[in-house]
């Protein structure tokens, strides 16, 4: 497979778990172990020259997906954990800590 499909497709389960956690007050760990087992997995598989470039994006959506997660299940969840594990700058807290201007915005 191609590393740009690799990092495409791992982009999109980013922001698609990012989604679905968003903004829910209940979370079902289990439906969710699988997920960021995969997020976490895919992640660790990509070479580290390429992590580096787009970490500082990583950061920000799966931190606010962590802010969810934490939410709803606490700091100390196992799922937090791990996906606190492939961040570098855990400073975002809150799931609505979003960058309203995109770079291909004017």
């Amino acid at each position: 497979m191609h590393l740009y499909v690799k990092i495409y497709e791992f982009a999109a389960t980013v922001g698609a778990f990012e989604g679905y956690v968003y903004g829910k007050s209940e979370l079902n760990p289990d439906e969710l172990s699988n997920w960021v087992r995969n997020i976490v997995s895919a992640y660790q598989h990509l070479p580290p020259d390429v992590k580096e470039k787009f970490q500082a994006s990583l950061d920000g959506t799966l931190g606010r997906a962590v802010g969810s997660l934490v939410a709803a299940l606490g700091e100390g969840h196992e799922l937090v954990t791990k996906l606190r594990s492939i961040l570098m700058n855990p400073s975002i807290k809150s799931a609505d800590d979003f960058q309203f201007k995109k770079w291909f915005q004017e």
